[in-house]
């Protein structure tokens, strides 16, 4: 598994900058190793300068040591080390300490003059100490070799250590780069878990609405017209036997009519949702699923087959026989629509009438549908019922207005209703033809 960002801070175990003790350890040994070799070569530069080589030791101990601090404070350990090169002293420090400082979030420009001055340093030291040799005539070479030494000497002591260190300080922030934008990508993917999570309720919830919609739409109508011909049967039963007959046989039809009805629409949200389900789970995360399957449920009811415009003369047809006195006018030429639009105007005529069957059984109904060039236009009203048969005694569940103005609005159109000033009521709706 790979660490995050904070994961790692958190699993910093070194005493004071160390971000691991085996770091400081290692760092530990570095100084120690520096000190040594300063304090060794203490002794000769306490001879050359006429001190005491204890005093020598004790300086190349301490300017050794600094290589302790390289990773907080590599400037200060370069300075030391350029301050001890014409001592001839800190060969390691020197090395370490500019690797560290290339390796560092310092500025380019400094470290750029910090190594050219230890470059410069360790040139100047080496000509000088060379000639030196010459002229005591410890080395018997030709003078081109001095300069050339000297130079080697300075590029040799100061490019390896600063190419080694800015490749591994670039390296190191790139890969905390990576790592910061792997962090941003788990919270951006923890986030998109949490928004798909809340898609997925509020598909949910949207689908349940629907469904019931579709269930209120379905039964209310055929079960009120049901119970108006039961009411009518049991009224003439004895004196019209005849008329009781035709009242069953209607009845028997309304029902079959509402079982198939049910059946047709609970095999295609059965077939359509399981379907899409076992698609969408193979490439899917399970986070994602129930608002897959809550749309692959919802683009199954709106392209099964639903009532059409077309039919609406056999809606009337079945109030009228039911005992309601309507009268169907269609303006305009009349012409197919998008299923969802023929389904939705159906559907409000449907509950419309349904609501008078409920509300003001007997009443004078008028529907009115109109073609026009962008748009159709529906209506229905009833004058005010009788008193004799104000209600037909059927239950209500309130949610009829409410779901016509909610499929009307769904597709852009304006859905009013409310009582007329004749004491009837009067239900309109415009729906946008594409």
């Amino acid at each position: 598994m790979t660490a995050t960002g904070e994961e790692l801070v958190a699993a910093r175990g070194g005493p004071w900058w160390w971000e691991r003790r085996r770091s400081a350890v290692f760092d530990a040994g570095l100084a120690v190793v520096s000190a040594l070799e300063c304090g060794f070569e203490g002794v000769e530069f306490a001879r050359e300068a006429g001190v005491p080589e204890a005093v020598g030791v004790v300086f190349g101990v301490l300017a050794g040591s600094v290589l302790l601090v390289r990773r907080q404070w590599p400037i200060a350990v370069v300075l030391v080390a350029i301050a001890v090169t014409p001592a001839a002293m800190g060969f390691l420090m020197g090395i370490v300490g500019l690797y560290s400082l290339a390796a560092s979030e310092v500025p380019r420009r400094i470290i750029a003059s910090l190594a050219g001055m230890q470059s410069v340093g360790v040139l100047i030291v080496m000509f000088v100490r060379m000639r030196q040799n010459l002229a005591r005539g410890e080395l018997d070479v030709g003078d081109w070799i001095v300069p050339f030494a000297s130079i080697t000497m300075a590029i040799g002591v100061t490019a390896p250590p600063l190419l080694l260190g800015l490749y591994v300080g670039a390296r190191r922030r790139l890969m905390e780069s990576l790592r910061e934008r792997a962090d941003s990508l788990e919270r951006e993917l923890q986030l998109l878990a949490e928004r798909a999570e809340e898609r997925a309720e509020w598909a949910r919830g949207e689908e349940r609405t629907r469904i019931a919609r579709e269930m209120h739409d379905v039964v209310a109508h055929r079960v009120s017209l049901m119970v108006v011909h039961a009411a009518a049967l049991q009224a003439v039963a004895r004196k019209d036997p005849e008329k009781a007959v035709k009242n069953a046989a209607l009845v028997g039809d309304m029902g079959r009519q509402a079982l198939t009805e049910l059946r047709e629409m609970l095999g295609v949200l059965r077939s359509g949702g399981d379907g899409a389900v076992r698609r969408e789970r193979a490439s899917v995360p399970l986070a994602a699923v129930g608002a897959a399957a809550a749309a692959a449920a919802s683009r199954a009811v709106e392209e099964a087959e639903g009532p059409s415009l077309a039919e609406i003369e056999e809606l009337v047809g079945q109030s009228a026989a039911a005992g309601m006195v309507v009268d169907l006018s269609v303006e305009g030429e009349s012409r197919s629509y998008a299923r969802v639009v023929e389904s939705t105007a159906f559907r409000v005529v449907q509950e419309a009438l349904t609501n008078v069957h409920k509300h003001a059984a007997g009443a004078k109904t008028y529907v009115r549908l109109a073609h026009r060039v962008s748009e159709i236009a529906m209506q229905v009203e009833n004058e005010p019922a009788p008193e004799a048969g104000s209600s037909a005694g059927l239950p209500s569940g309130g949610n009829g207005l409410v779901g016509m103005k909610e499929r009307v609005s769904a597709l852009g159109g304006v859905f009013v209703s409310g009582p007329t000033d004749a004491g009837g009521f009067r239900v309109s709706a415009v729906i946008p033809a594409s």
